[in-house]
């Protein structure tokens, strides 16, 4: 294994694809699989990393035990409700896709544990630039990563989502013509911003061939959710859905 000084700026990529089982949409209670993707890497000191339809990227060199972090962010939000099951949901009006756009910022420390874990803190900000929420979020996030062995890494995650109150009513809220249309089904609500949810998450990948640096591997991520607040009293959560919320994907992946 090279040393942790020599690995902070190493070129490497990992390509993962699979699938993921996710709610219907943000609040539900049903279940569907969709096909799943991800990056993370590092090409000439850029860090790139995928999270779901998120793309993040860090372009400063890292050296130390502590270093800064700072980048972009910018992804599509894709919370239809085109493919929900529920009867009385799919009465409502299809949600248009935000583009965000934002950024984060924060600092990562080093060898806490052993020479090769890291602890980053972050916070990210995103807006929506598109047509849809057309609103700010708040993301503070932790992220522990360490390999176990030469074979298997392990990331835990966990994250507060706080949002504005242009949010909260695109996803969360009932306006009269959408309570006629579910024949009176969802009482009319107007939800206000604050803290969204708070989620919890770990991967583990397993190298099959090669090790942790080249390879291929196979990979599991479980992720639970906790809505808050105005969006878990949302009649489309109470009435319809859960507030409690699990993700889980898993593939095989491949490092060069």
């Amino acid at each position: 294994m090279p040393s942790p000084e020599s690995l902070q700026n190493h070129d490497i990529m990992t390509i993962g694809v699979g699938g993921a089982i996710l709610p219907d949409y943000e609040g539900s209670d049903d279940y569907r699989i969709i096909p799943a993707a991800s990056i993370r890497g590092r090409i000439s000191g850029v860090a790139i990393t995928t999270n779901g339809t998120y793309l993040y990227v860090d372009p400063i060199r890292k050296s130390g035990k502590v270093s800064f972090d700072a980048g972009p962010i910018v992804g599509l939000r894709l919370d239809s409700i085109h493919h929900v099951d529920d009867p009385v949901v799919k009465l409502l009006p299809e949600r248009r896709t935000a583009i965000e756009v934002g950024a984060f910022v924060g600092a990562s420390f080093r060898g806490l544990t052993n020479p090769y874990d890291t602890l980053a803190v972050h916070v990210d900000v995103l807006h929506d630039i598109g047509n849809a929420h057309k609103s700010t979020l708040i993301s503070p996030n932790f992220t522990f990563s360490t390999p176990v062995s030469h074979k298997t890494y392990v990331s835990l995650y966990g994250a507060l989502d706080f949002a504005q109150s242009g949010y909260a009513q695109y996803y969360f809220g009932v306006t009269p013509a959408n309570s006629l249309l579910t024949g009176g089904a969802l009482p009319v609500y107007t939800p206000g911003g604050g803290l969204k949810d708070w989620k919890t998450s770990l991967l583990v990948n397993q190298s099959i061939t090669g090790d942790l640096l080249h390879g291929i591997s196979v990979f599991v991520m479980g992720q639970y959710s906790h809505l808050n607040g105005d969006f878990k009293r949302s009649p489309l959560v109470a009435m319809r859905g859960s507030a409690g919320q699990w993700l889980g994907a898993a593939g095989l992946a491949y490092t060069w």
